[in-house]
């Protein structure tokens, strides 16, 4: 399905962590209004914050004041070919739980963090469409096609002042050297700026930068309902030792596995992307040598080559290797950090929490075409899509 991720204008308006807020980013992106100006209007209608969703009658009454008209959906499975041309502003709900979501389809593509068309499990509760809504102009604020006066980027500003303000008061009530005075007056400070423009703390904590990390989910499907194991260790293998960022888990969707990626966003398109080109690799040199990859001879070569592939770390010989522990230490850190936060954000946007299943392996092999498989990983250049180019 094509799929455009776009988060609203959510970062560029300077807002931080991660939410369920589905329902303001949903509307920021088809209305093109100002993603804080949609957050502090539920807001007020609400009488609560709404980084954490809001009632659908919220929205409903929203979207009927600027002249957007409500069709039913009739609970037909989630499918935006289907859906009329233009803006398209969809209810959708779960069919396996009481979980909802909100997205925009823009010309029967979808435009949001991840792409619920994926699942199969989405059904559309009703969606709207405006006949003022114009597909060509409705982006967020973040985007090179979205106009902004001068009115606009005063508004902004002073929002980020008042954001400042309160991360600046959060540090003098967290500060041990502050009095207690002090302390008190802060904490009351943000407690009033934060009611007055319907904002959570959790909008305004920044721990070592990854609260600014914006994260997706997208799905590659393989063929067949139970994956081979090779094509899992090759899954393991990009996301542990090429992109250790993103993290991965499988669902079985009809007669496919759907490989699901997560985690920040460049990270997982590029973990795809390299997923793809080795899945089709090894396939392919199983099929020609073996005439297959996912049973007998063939899926030993595979397994093979997985197991092949280089592994070892780059070292600097002119970094000290104590310089080099320290370094690898913070990585790992902020690695685990943001393991964590995507795990956050996995059940809190997509009401995803996963559990561990393990499976026996397979009982029958051939060492000699593993072996043959293990020669010719160990010579595979593996080359990261999208590199930063360095200076030698």
């Amino acid at each position: 399905m094509d799929f455009i991720w776009n988060d609203g204008g959510r970062a560029a308006s300077g807002f931080v962590g991660v939410a369920g807020d589905c329902v303001s980013r949903a509307l920021a992106i088809a209305t093109g209004t100002a993603y804080r100006d949609v957050y502090q209007d539920l807001g007020a209608a609400a009488h609560k914050t709404p980084r954490n969703g809001v009632r659908i009658d919220v929205a409903a009454d929203y979207l009927k004041t600027r002249d957007w008209k409500i069709f039913s959906g009739n609970k037909a499975g989630f499918s935006p070919l289907l859906l009329p041309d233009g803006v398209v502003l969809v209810h959708l709900a779960d069919r396996h739980d009481r979980s909802q979501h909100m997205t925009t389809v823009i010309d029967h593509v979808v435009h949001d963090t991840w792409n619920p068309a994926d699942d199969g499990s989405y059904l559309v509760q009703s969606y709207w469409t405006s006949v003022t809504a114009q597909s060509d102009n409705r982006l967020p604020s973040a985007s090179p096609k979205q106009s902004s006066n001068h009115e606009q980027e005063l508004t902004q500003s002073e929002f980020d002042k008042i954001l400042k303000r309160l991360r600046a008061l959060d540090r003098t009530a967290s500060n041990g050297g502050s009095t207690e005075g002090e302390k008190h007056n802060a904490l009351r400070m943000m407690q009033n700026l934060m009611l007055r423009h319907n904002l959570s703390r959790e909008d305004i904590v920044d721990q070592d930068n990854v609260e600014h990390v914006q994260f997706t989910r997208i799905a590659c499907p393989v063929n067949g309902r139970r994956a081979c194991n090779w094509e899992k260790h090759l899954a393991a293998y990009v996301t542990d030792h090429i992109f250790p960022t993103t993290q991965w888990f499988i669902a079985a969707s009809g007669h496919r596995t759907l490989f699901w990626f997560y985690g920040p966003v460049a990270d997982v398109k590029n973990t795809i992307a390299l997923f793809r080109e080795l899945l089709l690799t090894i396939a392919t040199a199983a099929q020609l040598q073996f005439g297959g990859h996912s049973r007998g001879s063939g899926a030993s070569y595979a397994e093979g080559y997985v197991e092949g592939l280089p592994r070892k770390a780059v070292k600097d010989s002119q970094v000290p290797s104590s310089q080099q522990q320290q370094n690898s230490a913070l990585i790992q850190a902020r690695t685990l950090t943001l393991h964590t936060t995507a795990l956050e954000w996995l059940a809190l946007e997509c009401n995803i929490r996963l559990t561990t299943v393990r499976r026996a392996g397979r009982s029958q092999r051939d060492p000699n075409a593993e072996k043959r498989g293990k020669r010719d990983g160990s010579t595979h250049e593996v080359t990261v899509p999208n590199a930063p180019k360095r200076l030698t």
